[in-house]
Parts: structure tokens; C-alpha cells; sequence
């Protein structure tokens, strides 16, 4: 990691003057920065296989309350990215490796495959190319069938070719979550909740956390200075706080900016279908995807329960205080 001379952030709320005397100091061996699906599956790798003292910093009041509890919980099978990135082996292989912790664990999931659906002919050439990428990715199973044998799979859809993917599932996000908070708990980490990181920096080989409670940062006027109630030193820091990542590695002082991606914010809301006795689907169905997403795609929970979304709006600039609160 390559150190700046110059601050990492301009921003108010990072106190000058963190490191002054009178506020409390820690020492503690790894920190977890945010309590979701990534944050708690580091913090059990980290202390279940090898064996480290880890502290696990949540803003929230419970953990995965963030992106890990507002999406789709499906399983994907590694298809979309392009065989170059990193994210394409990291999906097949943390598919493969999800199953078999679900298995092992009793985690509630489902193989229940997916189909990705050209509505049109002129959306053929772009499933294909999903298909080819697929395959060079790894993704077992893929078939590319047509839109007869796709309807004869789900009555309720029209389509003129299909993606099948058997690979893909679901799985319910919060168990799983459960079970990576409890094997680490078990091995000793320890979880602070309603407890923001504002900034930090790096200095003697150490990051120095700037630590307040959430309630302090939630009544911030915004202009006085923000000082932090305590300063946590470690030599190991797992950046893991979703979409505040970026704008948290940027109010720490000593960090090269230049080395953290910039964020492009959307949202996005799912429609549940209600007052219907028997789902009218059987997979998940997708469309061709969008920029900004796989587009509104049809899931199914662990019920059976029928949902439609997510959609995209495309956000502007957030403040750094309110992405770190999640709002």
C-alpha cells in the first residue's frame, strides 16, 4: 500500500486533530469494518482457519442490514463477467464453494436453475454472446434452447430463445449470515454494533481507526469538527462496509486515492407478487441484462414467494455521512 503525503480527504467530519491527547486508544489485533454477508465471512476466516483476535465494526444495530438483506439472495453461476476479471473465477468458484458450505452447514438453499430469455430476435445476438462468455468462464450445464421448449419449462413466459443455467439457486441470506457470525463468535471475535468508523491514518506501519458511536454522527450538525471517541490501532484492516467502502478508504490519511475506484450509486425496488396460491414460476427468469444491472428479473424465495425487480435509478452524489449510516 502506497502512502500520500497529502490528506485523503478534505472531508469536515475527518478530525485534524484525531490523534490529540485525551481520546481513548485500543489496540486489537485484525478489524472488520462492516457486518454484512463479506464483512462476516472474512471475520470467520480470519478467526476460525487462522486463528486471529478480530473485532467486527457494524454502524447498524445488528449485522446485514445493508446491501447483504436487500437483494435478490440468488446463488448466480458466474456467466456475466468477461473471462479476463477476476469476478468471473471468484463466481464459479464461490458458487461451487457456497453449495458445499450450505451443505455441510444445513443453510437453507435451492439448485433451482435460471433461464436468461431473449424476447426478441434482435436480443438473440447478445444471448449468445452471454453464452460463449458462460462457457469460457467455466459455468457447467449451460444449454441454449428455444423459446417452445423454454415456454413448455414456464407456461407464463414468452420468449423466443433461452440460457439455461442449472447452476444457479437461492439461498436465505440471513441463515446464512447466522452462520458465519456464529463460528466466528465461537472462536472469539468480537462484534461492536451502533459504532461508525469516521476516517483514520496510517502511521508507524499501523492504521489508527477513528471510531465515534452512530448516535454521535447521526446528530452532527455538519459543520463543527467531528472528533472520534476512540482511536483503534491494527496492523490488519478489512475495508468491508459496501457501498461506504470507497468513501471510508478516502478519509484515511496516508492512503494513495488514487488507488480507490470511484462509486457510481443506483437504487433499485422489487414488487412482490401477492394473492396468489401457487407461484407462477419455477426458476429464475432473466432478461437480456442493462446498463446498471441484470434488469428487472423474476425471483423466487425459499416459500416460493414471487418477486420482480430490482429497477435502476441512477443516484447522484451522497454525502459521506449518509452513505456511512446507510440511508
Amino acid at each position: 500500500m502506497e502512502a500520500s503525503s497529502s490528506p485523503a480527504s478534505g472531508g469536515r467530519c475527518v478530525s485534524t486533530t484525531a490523534w490529540a491527547a485525551g481520546i481513548p486508544t485500543e489496540r486489537v489485533d485484525c478489524v472488520v469494518i462492516g457486518a454484512g454477508v463479506v464483512g462476516l465471512a472474512v471475520a470467520r476466516e480470519l478467526s476460525v482457519k487462522l486463528g486471529r483476535e478480530v473485532l467486527v465494526i457494524e454502524s447498524a444495530p445488528t449485522f446485514g442490514t445493508g446491501t447483504s438483506s436487500r437483494n435478490s439472495q440468488v446463488i448466480h453461476a458466474g456467466i456475466y463477467y468477461p473471462p479476463t476479471f477476476l469476478k468471473a473465477k471468484f463466481c464459479v468458484r464461490g458458487r461451487e464453494l457456497l453449495y458445499r458450505f450450505c451443505r455441510e452447514h444445513e443453510i437453507p438453499h435451492k439448485q433451482i436453475g435460471k433461464l436468461i430469455v431473449a424476447t426478441g430476435s434482435s436480443e438473440i445476438p447478445k444471448l449468445n454472446d452471454l453464452m460463449n462468455r458462460g462457457i469460457q468462464n467455466g459455468v457447467d450445464g449451460l444449454r441454449m434452447i428455444e423459446g417452445n421448449e423454454a415456454m413448455r419449462l414456464e407456461p407464463e413466459l414468452q420468449c423466443v430463445k433461452a440460457v439455461a443455467s442449472p447452476a444457479s439457486g437461492i439461498v436465505d441470506t440471513h441463515s446464512l449470515m447466522m452462520s458465519f457470525m456464529g463460528e466466528a463468535e465461537s472462536y472469539g471475535t468480537m462484534f461492536s454494533y451502533n459504532t461508525t468508523v469516521i476516517g483514520g491514518h496510517l502511521q508507524g506501519g499501523q492504521f489508527h481507526l477513528h471510531i465515534c458511536g452512530t448516535k454521535a454522527l447521526e446528530s452532527w450538525d455538519g459543520r463543527s469538527v467531528l472528533r472520534p471517541e476512540l482511536i483503534l490501532s491494527s496492523r490488519l484492516i478489512v475495508n468491508s462496509a459496501g457501498l461506504s467502502a470507497p468513501a471510508l478508504a478516502k478519509r484515511f490519511n496516508g492512503l494513495n486515492t488514487r488507488d480507490i475506484p470511484a462509486s457510481y450509486y443506483s437504487r433499485g425496488c422489487y414488487f412482490t407478487l401477492a394473492n396468489i396460491e401457487i407461484p407462477p414460476f419455477k426458476h429464475l427468469i432473466y432478461p437480456i441484462p442493462e446498463d446498471g444491472g441484470l434488469g428487472v428479473h423474476v425471483t423466487l424465495d425459499l416459500n416460493g414467494q414471487v418477486k420482480f425487480g430490482p429497477d435502476v435509478e441512477w443516484v447522484g452524489v451522497i454525502d459521506d455521512i449518509s452513505s456511512f449510516l446507510n440511508k
